[in-house]
C-alpha cells in the first residue's frame, strides 16, 4: 500500500504512562519539547526493553549535560553516563515512566554559552528486520535519507518535525545499555500524516491531531 503525501511527517510522539500528569510535568521540566511530546494515560502491561530510544540531538556537550541534569533532578536514572566517544559526546537516561532517552552531540567541545536548545528530536525504533521495516515505511510515503544495509535507516522529514530512524532491536538495546528482552505494550504512539496503523513490530501510528 503506497500512501501519497506532500511529505510524510511525525508531528508528535505520545507516551503512555500510568501517571500522565506527573509524567507530563517531568518532561516539561526536563526537556521542554512542547507539543512534540504528549502524554496520555495507559495501564497496558509492559516488561523489559520497549523496543525504542528517544534521542535529542544538540549542539554541544554543555547542552547535553544541562538536559541530562534536569532529567536526573526530576527522577530519571542513568543508564550510560555522559562522556566523549568517537562520535561526539552523549549519555543515556531512563525517565520515571520507563522511556529511554539518548541526549547527544557530534561536537566534543563547547563552542559558546550553554543552551537548552534541541536541534533534532529523533525516534529510534529497534526492529526485527531493518530492511523489511524500511520498505514498509517507504511504501507509506517516507523517503530514505540514510541507509546502512540491515543496520540503520534514517528517513527524510521536514525541518522542525520529529525524525524517524530504524535500528536492529539488539543494536538499539545495546546502545541503550539494557537487555534486549521485553514484551507487552511499546507505550508509544507516533502521530503523523501517513495514516492509522501498526508497523511490522507493532509500533502504532495515528493522526497527529488525535
Amino acid at each position: 500500500m503506497n500512501i501519497t503525501t506532500d511529505q510524510a511527517t511525525i508531528e508528535a510522539v505520545t507516551l503512555e504512562a500510568t501517571d500522565p500528569a506527573a509524567t507530563a510535568d517531568f518532561y516539561a521540566a526536563a526537556f521542554g519539547l512542547g507539543d512534540k511530546l504528549r502524554v496520555r494515560a495507559a495501564e497496558t502491561p509492559t516488561t523489559g526493553f520497549r523496543g525504542y530510544l528517544l534521542s535529542l540531538v544538540v549542539s554541544q556537550p554543555s547542552t547535553v549535560d544541562s538536559l541530562i541534569g534536569t532529567a536526573l533532578d526530576g527522577g530519571a536514572t542513568t543508564l550510560k553516563p555522559a562522556k566523549k566517544s568517537f562520535w561526539g559526546y552523549g549519555g543515556i537516561v531512563q525517565a520515571p515512566d520507563g522511556a529511554i532517552w539518548k541526549i547527544a552531540t557530534s561536537s566534543k567541545k563547547d563552542t559558546g554559552p550553554a543552551t537548552r536548545e534541541v536541534d533534532d528530536f529523533v525516534v529510534l525504533l529497534g526492529v526485527d528486520n531493518v530492511k523489511a521495516t524500511k520498505q514498509f515505511y517507504v511504501d507509506r510515503g517516507l523517503a530514505v535519507a540514510k541507509s546502512f544495509g540491515s543496520k540503520y535507516v534514517e528517513f527524510e522529514t521536514p525541518p522542525s518535525t520529529v525524525k524517524l530512524a530504524l535500528y536492529g532491536r539488539n543494536a538499539a538495546a545495546k546502545d541503550a545499555g539494557v537487555p534486549s528482552e521485553g514484551s507487552g505494550s511499546h507505550r508509544i504512539v507516533l502521530g503523523g500524516n501517513i495514516g492509522h496503523f501498526a508497523d511490522l513490530d507493532g509500533f502504532a501510528w495515528e493522526a497527529a491531531s488525535a
